[in-house]
């Protein structure tokens, strides 16, 4: 099998090898335009907008080096793509839009690694991964978890607030306290910001770990540092409501306050990756 660098590839074959890339937008297109159409009408998902975008950024900055790289046909991709194929049949045949969309992803990326091979694809995994994060999980999954975690962010928040000589009392997922009482609502249950902060930990954790392990490791504390960044600010609003002013869980107080969550986050994700990068330099 004849390698030559991908700059070279690119330079001449570059009409050819747009077909099968076109032909896999057109069968996808009707599936693209979903998954669009989701992401401007679900808050849960607007984030999407930005993955493809940070993806093509993070393989423009290594054009470069990927330019260089030996680029020849690899037939392992071609397992990928039918792969791929198979998911698409089978869920389009059950409407099952989750196993679509990531079809759409396992196709583009057995599609890159037949075309160019095992050194373009070693070095433009994570970017081709990375696009899982623009697909919304499915809405039983998120509704199934979406309670547990309201339920989970009250309990910890009523907690903290007894600590602290509040008095507070918790009805499921209202918390009492003197006289006044806060619903910690689905939108406030963190899943919304579990999706997004995922994104971001995956991307975070990537681009400043030495180490696979450490990537690993800081990738998996997302959830738990989700969770933590939520009670925050459910415990904030809650003190606030009952001691400044009952208006901070109106908008737009209360988006404001939702976008601590990810401040909050993001302080913790940073410390935790520092520690990260001296116990595993």
């Amino acid at each position: 099998m004849t390698t030559e660098t991908l700059h070279a590839r690119l330079t001449h074959s570059a009409g050819l090898l747009a077909v099968p890339f076109a032909l896999l937008v057109v069968i996808y297109l009707p599936t693209l335009i979903d998954l669009v159409g989701d992401w401007w009408t679900d808050s849960n998902y607007s984030h999407g907008f930005l993955i493809p975008v940070v993806s093509g950024y993070l393989l423009w900055k290594k054009r470069d080096e990927l330019q260089k790289s030996a680029a020849g046909f690899d037939y392992h991709g071609l397992v990928l793509v039918v792969l791929g194929m198979i998911m698409f049949v089978f869920a389009n045949g059950g409407a099952e839009y989750f196993t679509l969309r990531v079809s759409f992803v396992v196709s583009l990326f057995g599609l890159i690694y037949f075309l160019f091979g095992r050194q373009i694809i070693g070095k433009s995994w994570f970017e081709l991964v990375f696009l899982i994060f623009m697909v919304p999980i499915p809405y039983v999954i998120y509704f199934a978890a979406t309670f547990p975690m309201q339920l989970l962010a009250s309990k910890i928040t009523a907690g903290i607030l007894n600590f602290i000589g509040m008095g507070a009392i918790r009805q499921g997922n209202i918390i009492h306290i003197q006289g006044y009482s806060l619903e910690v609502a689905e939108a406030c249950s963190g899943m919304r910001s579990v999706m997004a902060l995922l994104a971001l930990g995956a991307l975070y954790s990537y681009t400043t770990q030495r180490r696979f392990s450490g990537k690993l490791i800081l990738f998996l504390s997302t959830v738990p540092i989700a969770v933590v960044a939520n009670v925050f600010r459910v415990f904030v609003t809650s003190l606030l409501a009952y001691t400044v002013t009952e208006k901070v869980t109106h908008e737009p107080l209360h988006s404001i306050m939702g976008l601590s969550v990810f401040v909050v986050a993001f302080i913790l994700m940073f410390l935790f990756g520092q520690l990260l990068k001296k116990v595993l330099p």
